[in-house]
């Protein structure tokens, strides 16, 4: 048995269960998935598998699309954007599977299965066989006299689907061909002996309504292709598709350790990065390096140039691990190329949640803050960053003192002579420009005291800006002013 594909248009689907909160290695899938589409012009359909009411939640259904969002992985059918399969929560489509799995039970493609895995276990072992084989295709032989015994003894059966007796075999568009033998795939159940069907058969039957013609998901769920597709070939069986979609299963995204990067490991977390100032095209290229590559000696490119590029002929085999470190890299070099305007309306959110700004900024704060902002880019790996790096601009005269202990020992005895050189030699200044003041402290104090740069400039720099790293010394004196300036360094002369 093979599977095969033949469908015009490219629907790809990105169908998370909302528990808990979105995490990078599931946004690497969405993230694929909306490349392929976007690439070959086709369309993304944004489904939420929302089946298991005790996992669940709205808080987290809300947090997936707030993610999606912030994102800008836009989605052309799915919540809040609607299309012709509506409704797009799997929760709303119960009358629709049951219909289907009564279709297909009729048609007999589903059975009725009373076996309890006690049952299942002893039979197995009484064969010498090893229990862990699963379900031995026991009911599909009842016959109508044992199930009402069964029946007749309280039992409710679930529904079972027919695996086929031979193998399964489909060429995966990351992997090539991939066969499953004969007899390796127990029959699945796909029905509770409620009624309430479950996911492996309610994602198949979602895929076949809607017309997906590519499945990319994780490698993972590879072991449970072969239910799918036999599943698609009784679908098309009894008429609700035409076709099976291509499979393309994604490589591990791996944490700390080699180990799978899961839910509950904190840097999995998607918010975190927003908050702490991931730029969306900064975390989105680093994500799409984690499977792929869209050059063997290119590491930086824009959300277009993915578009663009993206082939699934290029997906990486190999598991990929989620490296912090390069990620930052990649962050802080999209940060940098942002223009002026683009940068001061992202970094704004941060300067205000942190109380540099208030909550509405003045035209005289955001034109400093326009100044600054090419100094500040150079020198921030993520937006929150640059809280620290500002304050010295903004802060109150009467507020404003060094901001950490290392800042505040640089400001000793020795420092004295220093401070005292630099109000003298900048109070005479004739203009307050960044070449100016460089100019006269190199004067006073490199050539006039000959001290090394390091020495000379580190008490001035903490006296101005409160910080031992901050933005250029000179362009940062010139934007804080020369009274202002002038005012800390006496400020800190009389401290000492």
């Amino acid at each position: 048995m093979s599977a095969s594909a033949a469908s015009p248009e490219v629907r790809v689907r990105f169908c998370p269960s909302p528990t808990g909160t979105p995490h990078v290695g599931l946004i690497r899938t969405a993230l694929f998935n909306w490349a392929y589409a976007r690439h070959t012009g086709g369309s993304v359909v944004f489904r939420i598998e929302d089946t298991d009411a005790a996992r669940d939640s709205e808080e987290s259904y809300l947090s997936l699309l707030e993610a999606m969002r912030w994102l800008g992985l836009d989605w052309d059918e799915g919540p809040e954007v609607g299309g012709p399969h509506a409704p797009y929560r799997q929760s709303q489509r119960r009358d629709i599977y049951v219909d289907i799995a009564k279709r297909l039970f009729e048609a007999g493609e589903l059975y009725e299965s009373f076996s309890t895995a006690e049952e299942i276990e002893a039979r197995r072992k009484a064969a010498g066989q090893d229990p862990k084989l699963g379900y031995d295709g026991y009911d599909r032989g009842l016959t109508e006299e044992q199930k009402s015994a069964f029946r007749s003894d309280g039992r409710e059966p679930v529904l079972r689907l027919k695996m086929p007796d031979e193998d399964i075999t489909w060429v995966d568009v990351v992997r090539g061909e991939i066969t499953f033998k004969a007899g390796n795939t127990p029959d699945p159940v796909l029905v509770r002996a409620n009624g309430d069907p479950l996911y492996p058969f309610v994602n198949p039957v979602d895929d076949a309504l809607m017309g997906i013609t590519h499945v990319l998901r994780g490698e993972d769920l590879l072991p449970s292709t072969p239910r799918q597709i036999a599943l698609y070939q009784a679908l098309i069986r009894i008429g609700v598709t035409s076709f099976t979609p291509k499979f393309g299963h994604l490589p591990y995204v791996m944490g700390e350790g080699n180990k799978k990067l899961s839910k509950r490991d904190p840097q999995s977390n998607l918010f975190l990065y927003r908050d702490r100032g991931f730029l969306p095209e900064g975390l989105l290229n680093y994500l799409a390096l984690l499977g792929w590559s869209i050059a063997d000696d290119r590491d930086i490119f824009s959300v277009a140039e993915l578009v663009e590029a993206f082939e699934l002929e290029k997906v990486s085999l190999n598991p990929a691990r989620f490296d912090l470190k390069k990620a930052e890299a990649i962050n802080a070099t999209h940060l940098r190329a942002l223009p002026v305007e683009d940068f001061v309306s992202r970094v704004l959110p941060y300067l205000i949640k942190d109380e540099v700004l208030p909550p509405e900024p003045t035209e005289e704060q955001v034109a400093l803050l326009a100044g600054v902002a090419p100094l500040v880019q150079e020198r921030l790996v993520v937006l929150s960053e640059a809280s620290g790096m500002v304050r010295f601009l903004f802060v109150a005269e009467e507020d404003f003192a060094p901001e950490e202990d290392s800042a505040a020992k640089a400001l000793g005895q020795d420092a004295r002579p220093v401070l005292e050189a630099s109000i003298n030699a900048l109070e005479s200044l004739p203009e307050w420009t960044a070449a100016s003041i460089e100019e006269a402290l190199k004067v006073s104090l490199v050539d006039g005291m000959g001290l090394k740069p390091r020495k000379a400039y580190a008490p001035v720099r903490v006296a101005v800006t409160g910080r031992t790293v901050s933005p250029p010394l000179y362009e940062s004196m010139e934007l804080v002013g020369r009274s202002r300036s002038i005012g800390r360094l006496r400020r800190a002369l009389g401290a000492i």
